[in-house]
């Protein structure tokens, strides 16, 4: 086996730069195009096929090893969220309302310095390694989108990606076998009753009480109809109703997020939602629309791909660098889309400062998230040990 940790090492300050660079300039949705500048820019010169498609701003850049062995894919995501910066970095966003607070700029960063490690080694390769460049994640479907394109076809024989954690110890690698992050749908329902006076609430019909009931049957749903071994959340973050107090509104809004673990208790929700709220509604004489707005799927991790990434981690880093979760994660991600069609997983690399408490440090989507970047040269070898194995011997 390749050494690859000293190259990594080697290879941190040009990842640096790249996320540094990236981080100043965050681009949200599907069209990422100052980040892919920055992408190619990084991989010029390296012995890549690139391939891109019409709905992204993503990319596919292929490495051809001399054998014609297996095909992995590694996949790196490239969006920011919508939301201020308040780090105080030198390199912080200069763009108002935009921040790379979910670390998509160091996974850009590890991708590309796991492809310069591997085509320095190209040689040595069994097969192929596909880097996707993948712009979309925070809730644009990207992946789906490269998918549909066909830059991923013919598919590969497998795939893995790796997710920093910032509020997880330095250099720990975290994974396990099934469910590893939730399905997210989006719940909308309006009730439709009739306005009136405040004062005389038997002259109309009053939708805001109706809304209430409607947010604590859902928690009951949960409870009395979902198993508690295949569980699911909702959440209702918004309830909106009227303009004033002495008003009875004709509608009230509810609107929330549903999160699950399996496909079939996403169908009970999808199912039992509607009949649930419309009922309500019209148990008070009043009417209920729902909207159920499908978010990613479940991110289903193959059990040979989590013992590979065991095995590589442990390999390089010793026992104590991996740590097996005892519970999914309730966040969702869309590299789930491409787990779905290959076999694969995603596994999380702690980058909380070196010597902080972990458990005291910002988490993913906060404003003031930070990593230590060191982190990263443990990120990059850990892509390429990954396909060098999987390409060797698979999942054997």
């Amino acid at each position: 086996m390749i050494e690859w940790t000293h190259p990594a090492k080697a290879a941190l300050p040009g990842m640096t730069a790249l996320r540094r660079a990236i981080h100043a300039e965050p681009e949200l949705g599907l069209h990422n195009p100052r980040t892919a500048e920055k992408i190619m820019a990084a991989l010029a010169g390296l012995p890549l096929e690139f391939r891109t498609g019409p709905s992204t701003t993503g990319i596919i850049a292929t490495l051809k090893g001399p054998a014609n062995g297996r095909t992995v894919l590694l996949r790196g995501d490239t969006d920011a969220l919508p939301m201020p910066e308040e780090t105080g970095l030198d390199f912080a966003s200069t763009i108002p309302g935009a921040m790379h607070a979910c670390g998509h700029d160091s996974h850009v960063a590890m991708l590309a310095g796991a492809a310069r490690l591997l085509c320095e080694r190209r040689e040595s390769l069994a097969g192929s390694v596909m880097f996707m460049f993948q712009p979309g994640e925070e809730g644009h479907h990207g992946a789906r989108y490269m998918l549909d394109d066909g830059l991923i076809d013919p598919l590969p024989d497998a795939a893995f990606a790796l997710h920093i954690m910032p509020n997880a110890p330095w250099g720990v690698v975290g994974g396990r076998t099934g469910a590893l992050l939730a399905s997210n749908d989006k719940l909308r329902i309006v009730i439709t009753g009739r306005g009136g006076h405040a004062s005389m609430p038997h002259d109309a019909l009053d939708p805001v009480p109706i809304a209430c009931e409607i947010a604590l049957a859902l928690q009951t749903f949960v409870t009395r109809q979902i198993s508690v071994f295949d569980p699911a959340v909702i959440t209702i973050g918004q309830i909106s109703a009227g303009t004033t107090d002495n008003v009875i509104p004709d509608t009230a809004l509810l609107f929330g997020t549903m999160r699950t673990l399996s496909a079939a208790t996403r169908l009970k929700l999808h199912d039992g939602l509607p009949r649930l709220a419309q009922g309500i509604a019209a148990a008070h004489g009043a009417s209920a629309t729902v909207e159920i707005i499908p978010g990613f799927p479940v991110t289903n991790c193959d059990g040979r791909a989590v013992a590979l990434g065991e095995a590589v981690t442990k390999r390089l880093y010793g026992d104590d660098a991996w740590a097996t979760l005892a519970n999914p994660i309730m966040g969702a991600e869309d590299f789930a889309y491409v787990l779905e069609k290959v076999p694969g997983a995603m596994f999380f690399l702690g980058v909380a400062e070196q010597g902080a408490d972990w458990r005291a440090c910002c988490g993913l989507h906060s404003t003031h998230m930070h990593l230590d970047e060191s982190a990263m040269a443990r990120g990059a070898a850990l892509h390429a040990a990954i396909a060098e194995q999987y390409l060797a011997h698979g999942f054997d």
